[in-house]
């Protein structure tokens, strides 16, 4: 079990975080700036028990999807639950639990939002840009858009004020798609390759299902 860490005190201001939000929004590099080749891919996932937040954080080798490590931070939530500034609540633990690995991954896998916001500015892009890391939003349900196109394509864009905001990626048959989006220094016809090449057998791509599982393992060992 991983030690606790000590989030930083954050008062909290709507304006202020809402400020910030946007201000960090236009900081998104929409361009692929990956090193090359992927060798290493990293879940990010986040989960809740009580006043306390867990992240984890879990590196998978690209070419095969084996595990290579797994790190868990857990801190006490500092920051409410908002509506479109839930970027703020996850990022202690996600970021504690990133600082913690000794691997470094050539890109994130965030379990939330990217650019598909209503502020541009989701979970995967407000980790990306604070941590200066490439990351990919993929997230289970729309939070803002529509999605078009033809329904039997592999993916389909999702627009939202006139703007190609994700793509709502089919990653299993039969299965609901999950939602792409550019986080930070990753366009997204490479978020989408990437994330269907992290597909093996579940509609979640692999990191993303081991950091799930290892978050809620370690919820479970807690409760």
């Amino acid at each position: 079990m991983a030690e606790m860490d000590k989030p930083p005190t954050i008062n909290f201001s709507l304006e202020k975080a809402r400020g910030i939000q946007l201000a960090l929004s236009r900081m998104v590099i929409k361009q692929d700036q990956i090193d090359a080749p992927i060798k290493y891919v990293a879940g990010v996932d986040v989960a809740y028990i009580g006043d306390y937040s867990i992240g984890a954080v879990a590196v998978l080798d690209y070419e095969t999807l084996r595990p290579i490590e797994i790190k868990l931070a857990f801190v006490k939530t500092s920051f409410p639950y908002v509506p479109t500034l839930l970027s703020f609540r996850e990022m202690p633990p996600a970021v504690s639990a990133i600082k913690r690995i000794s691997v470094k991954p050539n890109v994130f896998l965030v379990d939330g939002q990217g650019l598909a916001h209503p502020y541009r500015l989701g979970f995967a892009s407000h980790l990306g840009v604070t941590l200066n890391l490439a990351t990919i939003g993929v997230a289970k349900r729309l939070l803002c858009g529509e999605v078009r196109g033809r329904e039997e394509d592999i993916w389909r864009p999702i627009i939202h004020e006139g703007e190609v905001v994700g793509g709502a990626v089919y990653t299993k048959r039969g299965s609901k798609p999950v939602y792409v989006s550019i986080g930070h220094k990753v366009s997204l016809e490479t978020a989408i390759k990437i994330i269907l090449t992290c597909v093996r057998n579940h509609r979640i791509p692999e990191p993303l299902r081991v950091a799930h599982i290892s978050a809620e393992r370690a919820k479970r060992e807690l409760e």
